[in-house]
């Protein structure tokens, strides 16, 4: 079964609302800003390492919690980025009509929630064929 992501539409729901080339287009956009968040937390991480070289006790412990929260951040942004920039490239790959090689054209016909798989239909030529994300 395949997990509800909540930070972005499902890919049946995207391209039904926007079209295919627009949900890639933003596909991609979410995942670079999350590359963005995880270089802004990397800089925080060294920030707070550099910190930690003066002050009071508190003021370390301050600066341990902030390292600690900057890490996860980072760690977590990392990972959605790898997800989503992976998700978009691995389904445009298979945006290609079998059958007349017509490029991100399509509507969905129906969608599969338990497997994730999206039945579409070329809007040139008719051809069905499915995408497995």
């Amino acid at each position: 079964m395949v997990k509800r992501n909540y930070l972005n539409r499902s890919l049946a729901d995207g391209i039904r609302q926007v079209g295919f080339r627009k949900w890639y287009e933003r596909e991609l956009m979410s995942s670079h800003a999350h590359m963005l968040l995880a270089l802004l937390c990397t800089i925080a991480l060294m920030a707070t390492l550099e910190l930690f070289q003066g002050g009071t006790l508190a003021e370390k412990l301050v600066d341990v919690v902030l390292f600690i929260i900057s890490g996860a951040v980072g760690l977590w942004a990392l990972r959605r980025y790898l997800y989503l920039l992976l998700h978009a490239e691995t389904v445009a790959d298979q945006a290609n009509c079998p059958k007349c090689a017509e490029y991100g054209r399509l509507d969905v016909v129906e969608e599969d929630r338990r497997s994730g798989q999206v039945l579409v239909r070329c809007r040139k030529c008719g051809e069905p064929w499915t995408l497995i994300p």
